[in-house]
């Protein structure tokens, strides 16, 4: 394989990417700040759940993968003549090593501690010697490997209040991702596993890693998710937690715990005040910026 790598400025760099993928059969087409690492790189991206405040950087670094030389000086070519006088300029051409991806992508991922003897551990990777309980995951295309801390908040808190999972007879995973909360509550005990997602791709995840792990989750889209539940996981963000509210509390069962991650410490505040109609929200853990909430339904 072959990248091919251009200079372009902010006018150009929507319709050049365009342009490789869907005209010039790109593999595909990398956006990069030109000036990063320098005293001219610019923050680009704005808050979770706003629109970024430009569509590129002030000097874009585009990388675009082809199949072969040909089909990169090919592109070239065509670019540099249909784009004549505009601020585009080739940087580089040039050919991509041979590489093991799925061995590369694997060896992003290690077993995780969630407690001392609870463990997320890759499919590909042996169990560690102190794993008493594990869960054998393999994300696909899902997210939820259990490395990023609102996913590890949301099982500690399962992990924790492991003794309550019996009375855990309905339980609601909603945005599920690859299921490893839903399957962390089956393994604790809880019963009546419902996952649901609106991406495909997680219900597909969430099935093979719940059959995996040896617990029945029944994972689909959202209109799964009916009638009350012992207890309800979201761990998404706080802009669709925060339109979910109304949602998610119907869902909470008499005495049942509502737990919701994916949320920054600055944003307690606006959780607090989008629940309060509902559920009393309560800052249960916090890691590396990020909270836990939770509630609890009368009984």
């Amino acid at each position: 394989m072959v990248e091919l790598v251009l200079l372009a400025d902010e006018p150009v760099v929507e319709a050049l990417t365009d342009e490789l993928i869907h005209a010039l059969q790109a593999l595909s087409a990398a956006v990069e700040d030109a000036d990063a690492a320098g005293p001219h790189e610019q923050a680009l991206f704005g808050e979770p759940g706003l629109p970024a405040p430009r569509t590129a950087w002030q000097r874009s670094r585009v990388v675009a993968l082809f199949a072969d030389e040909a089909s990169a000086q090919a592109a070239a070519a065509h670019l540099l003549a249909r784009h004549a006088g505009r601020p585009l300029r080739i940087e580089a051409l040039r050919e991509v090593a041979a590489q093991d991806w799925v061995r590369l992508t694997q060896s992003q991922f290690e077993p995780v501690a969630i407690t001392g003897d609870f463990w997320i551990v890759p499919s590909w990777h042996e169990v560690p010697a102190a794993a008493l309980r594990t869960i054998r995951l393999d994300p696909g295309l899902a997210f939820g490997t259990g490395t990023h801390p609102t996913t590890r908040m949301c099982l500690r808190w399962i992990a924790g209040h492991a003794a309550q999972a019996p009375s855990w007879r309905r339980t609601l995973d909603y945005g599920c991702g690859s299921g490893v909360l839903a399957i962390a509550a089956a393994l604790h005990g809880a019963g009546g596993i419902h996952a649901v997602d609106i991406d495909a791709a997680a219900v597909d995840a969430a099935r093979v890693n719940a059959a995996a792990n040896g617990v029945i989750v029944h994972a689909a889209g959202p209109d799964l998710a009916h009638g009350s539940y012992d207890l309800v996981l979201a761990n998404i963000l706080a802009t669709p937690l925060r339109l979910l509210a109304p949602v998610l509390c119907a869902h909470v069962a008499a005495a049942g715990h509502l737990v919701l991650s994916g949320i920054l410490e600055r944003q307690a505040g606006e959780l607090t005040r989008a629940y309060a109609p509902y559920l009393a929200l309560d800052v249960a853990d916090r890691d590396d910026g990020w909270i836990l909430m939770h509630a609890q339904r009368a009984a």
